[in-house]
């Protein structure tokens, strides 16, 4: 079954291991004394493990087998202390790795989701919310597991694994020839599974992601979905996603298994071999009981870094394909197109800002605007607006027409395809973006209220907005409701505002914008969701807002722009009027029009 549509993600091709870790290497560096530490162990824990087997051996031919006991205590005590060093360095080591690896999984995470903030709205458009929150926990996760019990203990085992090798052959060269000889077949099933593994990873990985952005879906529309009583049909789809994930890790599961049983079993043939060929030596007296003994546990010594060696494997591949999605993303664009045009380029005004008179240049000046978020599908075709300092402009037009995108681009949200939007006289993609984006407050239809307190819900936690937070409140009238709250200003704001009226929230909305002291402030659709209880009271807190600012509404409810400077028609992303709500009525247009239907005045 193909689990496709907007939660299928796509599957990365083939990754290069040494290039990734190089890259990975970066976030480890600030950390390489404990890393350098770790190192220096590892020999250290590899030689403590050699030592036991050869311990067992003298104890066996020197003291056990002749009858010896003088000196086996001192035997027993040094095995002891071999164990006691061991332990001791071994808990070193995992606390300095598990350390550093919390502190590089941080430290990624921090870059990622500053490098989130900063990424382009049509990155949004196009990825599930609960994909980028995958590359922000669970990926994340994977590298620390990754660091912890993988990267770097893969040293220490291969350091063992050359001293066991080193010692045996030093032992008894026949007898370790004869044992290593599964060796071979051990290579290649290692090499086989390898390559299998990599793309089950990567498809376990594409599907949780998948998952995660069902469930955010799912949870931000829970009131829709029973309200229309969907809930079988989204338990089915989420079935269906949720077997999607369950399959992609059968292949994981399948190759993990049969790594561990080939290795378990190679190792049983192994000392097998041991048993056959070395109880042979035995007898002929070609070799002692020690050296059987110690040779049967230096093969389980062997194999046991290599049993390991398959979960390790396991998270080594997981963490290579959350690297390939977390590298992916760090290395999406997060700054807006260069400006490419030059000085002589920007599209004449063609005296259409003289229209109003002779006043200063426009504060905004849209000069031949074109847009579209779809190829060939035009949002915005050579539209054109002067807005000058202090004035109010209302944007009417059908649902669809550009009104919202008008906003957008002026913020920088969407970067403009063609023509330019002046402020003051500069073309905005010349200014700094934060500089831009500062100048202009905007509220929109559905306030977003983020968990915390109303203060901190109206400065978002700018100290300067946070001295103006009353200031703002009482310009907008969001003050009266806000002071009759048991907590006041420091009332917690529940997910998303559930314990405010959405006009309640809407007015909250309308403070954050007064309290960063916008030059410019945008209204898109601020009434729209407002019952007609609350419009008085909103109305009231937008004549507030408005004070002293340039402001552009936009507004479906033509009863709240009557009183703007001009009032702006688009139809089909086109300006078609423009005027007062007097001169437009009488011009019998297409805001003639919108009027008599909503005041029935047919």
């Amino acid at each position: 079954m193909r689990h496709g549509g907007i939660y299928e993600e796509e599957i990365a091709g083939k990754a290069y291991d040494t290039a990734l870790l190089l890259r990975f290497a970066r976030y480890v560096a600030p950390y390489r004394l404990s890393v350098a530490i770790v190192i220096l162990i590892l020999p250290l824990v590899a030689a403590c493990r050699l030592a036991q087997p050869w311990i067992i051996k003298l104890a066996i031919d020197n003291h056990i087998i002749p009858g010896k006991l003088d000196g086996l205590e001192t035997v027993a005590l040094g095995f002891l202390g071999i164990l006691l060093a061991e332990s001791l360095l071994s808990f070193l080591e995992v606390y300095l790795l598990q350390s550093v690896g919390q502190r590089v999984m941080s430290d990624m995470r921090s870059e990622l989701y500053r490098h989130v903030m900063h990424l382009p709205v049509t990155w949004f458009d196009h990825v599930p919310t609960g994909s980028a929150v995958t590359r922000l926990t669970s990926d994340i996760e994977v590298l620390g597991e990754m660091f912890a019990s993988g990267i770097i203990t893969i040293i220490g085992d291969i350091l063992l694994l050359i001293g066991i090798i080193s010692v045996m052959l030093w032992m008894n060269l026949k007898l370790s020839l004869v044992t290593f000889s599964v060796l071979p077949v051990l290579l290649y099933v290692a090499y086989t599974f390898r390559r299998r593994m990599r793309q089950s990873f990567r498809e376990v990985r594409a599907r949780l992601g998948s998952l995660n952005a069902f469930l955010n879906e799912c949870i931000a529309g829970i009131s829709i979905i029973q309200i229309f009583n969907r809930e079988r049909d989204e338990e089915r789809r989420f079935s269906e996603l949720n077997a999607s994930y369950r399959d992609a890790n059968t292949p994981v599961i399948f190759w993990d298994a049969s790594l561990y049983a080939m290795v378990e079993a190679l190792s049983s043939i192994a000392v097998a071999l041991i048993i056959w060929y070395g109880g042979g030596e035995l007898v002929k007296g070609a070799l002692t009981f020690g050296v059987l003994v110690a040779f049967i546990q230096y093969i389980e010594k062997f194999f046991t870094p290599i049993r390991d060696l398959s979960a390790k494997y396991s998270v080594m591949q997981g963490a290579m394909a959350a690297l390939e999605r977390i590298f992916a993303l760090l290395d999406t664009t997060s700054t807006p197109p260069p400006l490419h045009h030059r000085e002589e380029q920007i599209p004449s005004s063609g005296g259409k800002t003289a229209e109003i008179g002779e006043r200063s240049a426009p504060l905004i000046e849209f000069r031949d605007v074109s847009f579209s978020y779809q190829e060939g599908n035009d949002i915005l075709s050579g539209f054109n607006l002067a807005v000058h300092r202090g004035e109010r402009i209302a944007i009417v037009g059908e649902s669809g027409g550009g009104k919202t995108t008008i906003t957008r681009l002026l913020t920088r949200l969407y970067e403009i395809e063609r023509g330019c939007i002046l402020l003051q006289g500069k073309d905005i993609r010349e200014l700094e973006l934060t500089e831009v984006r500062r100048r202009v407050g905007v509220v929109l239809q559905d306030p977003c209220l983020f968990a915390g307190s109303i203060e901190f819900n109206i400065c978002l936690g700018d100290e300067q907005a946070r001295q103006r937070v009353r200031q703002a409140a009482a310009a907008v009238g969001a003050d009266r409701f806000i002071e009759r709250l048991p907590n006041g200003y420091q009332e917690e704001v529940r997910e998303r505002g559930s314990n405010f009226s959405v006009g309640e929230k809407q007015l909250i909305s309308f403070a954050r914008a007064v309290a960063f002291e916008p030059e410019i402030l945008i209204l898109d659709e601020a009434t729209a969701s407002i019952d007609s209880a609350s419009e008085q009271m909103i109305q009231e807190g937008i004549k507030g807002m408005m004070v002293g600012r340039t402001s552009l509404v936009i507004a479906h409810r033509l009863s709240t722009i009557r009183d703007a400077d001009r009032i702006v028609t688009i139809h089909h992303g086109i300006k078609v009027e423009e005027g007062t709500h007097e001169e437009l009525l009488r011009a019998a247009g297409i805001y003639s029009k919108l009027h008599q239907l909503q005041f029935g005045e047919m």
